[in-house]
């Protein structure tokens, strides 16, 4: 059975370096065996945002899909920087979505697929989580999508 970093790099993912908390906040917080992860947003290698604007408006549903992935991607560097490496994930907990929307946009939950959905290839059962999927008015840097999470780490 291939591991979590094998399978991300058989479906081409590389954990990029995690960015740095932008205000007065931690990137990661641990309490006992729950990981919490600030906010992620769909920054690129190169820094660049992926996706800015509203979801429905100026972004059409498959890049706000793609972007929510990269938040994903996000979360996950933010986790191997935190404990070392993805094996110590023993189940994904809850991700948390927000999505720059606009007004009559109502397909949040869907967006917010590229972000389940990556957990779920990544962890197979270990990956199925609860969540919340929210639309906003906007968001830090323009970004479409912000995603946050919680991990329960083994020791």
């Amino acid at each position: 059975m291939p591991t979590v970093e094998e399978r991300a790099r058989m479906l081409g993912i590389t954990f990029p370096e995690p960015p740095k908390a932008v205000a007065n906040y931690v990137p990661t917080h641990r309490v006992g065996n729950l990981l919490f992860v600030s906010g992620q947003l769909p920054i690129d290698p190169s820094g660049n945002v992926l996706a800015t604007g509203a979801v429905g408006k100026s972004v059409g549903i498959e890049l706000g899909v793609q972007a929510a992935r990269l938040c994903a991607i996000n979360v996950l560097a933010q986790v191997r920087a935190a404990v070392g490496n993805l094996e110590r994930i023993a189940h994904v907990v809850r991700l948390g979505g927000f999505i720059t929307s606009a007004c009559d946009f109502t397909d949040q939950a869907v967006v917010m697929n590229g972000a389940s959905d990556l957990m779920v290839e990544l962890f197979g059962d270990r990956g199925r989580h609860t969540r919340s999927t929210i639309g906003v008015f906007a968001l830090p840097k323009g970004a479409s999508v912000e995603v946050e999470a919680t991990f329960e780490i083994t020791t």
